[in-house]
């Protein structure tokens, strides 16, 4: 397993760490089976989507908002996150990707993002390559 660190900056991010795991895969010399990105955090998360327009990542944030605000009246968790635990059980803990002769198998517009919906904060996301 590899471990990654990542500095968040906003409240909610998404931060494209596509680059990072294809690199961890190509100083392994990995060449076929799975990629497991994961995330140990309860406000935090892992998503594949589209990686090149900007706005989507703006469109796909601000959604999140809308379905889960951030100081609902009726949360009563005592941190005051409960909507980053929300948006973080939506998106997932996890991605799994198929690794190929060495390279992620991902659409021509997808990214693995980490997302980030409690920050800014430390974080570590793990990668586990898995023989297939």
């Amino acid at each position: 397993m590899h471990s990654f660190s990542l500095s968040t900056r906003q409240r909610d991010q998404m931060i494209d760490i596509t680059r990072q795991v294809a690199e961890r895969i190509q100083q392994e010399h990995f060449r076929q089976g799975i990629a497991v990105v994961y995330c140990p955090h309860t406000t935090a998360g892992i998503a594949i989507n589209e990686n090149a327009d900007p706005d989507v990542k703006h469109d796909v944030l601000m959604r999140l908002d809308e379905v889960y605000p951030w100081n609902h009246p009726k949360y009563r968790h005592a941190e005051g996150n409960t909507a980053s635990h929300l948006k973080a059980i939506t998106t997932g803990t996890s991605q799994t990707v198929i690794v190929d002769n060495g390279r992620l198998v991902l659409g021509r517009w997808q990214g693995i993002y980490f997302c980030e919906f409690d920050g800014p904060r430390e974080r570590t996301f793990h990668v586990k390559l898995l023989n297939g």
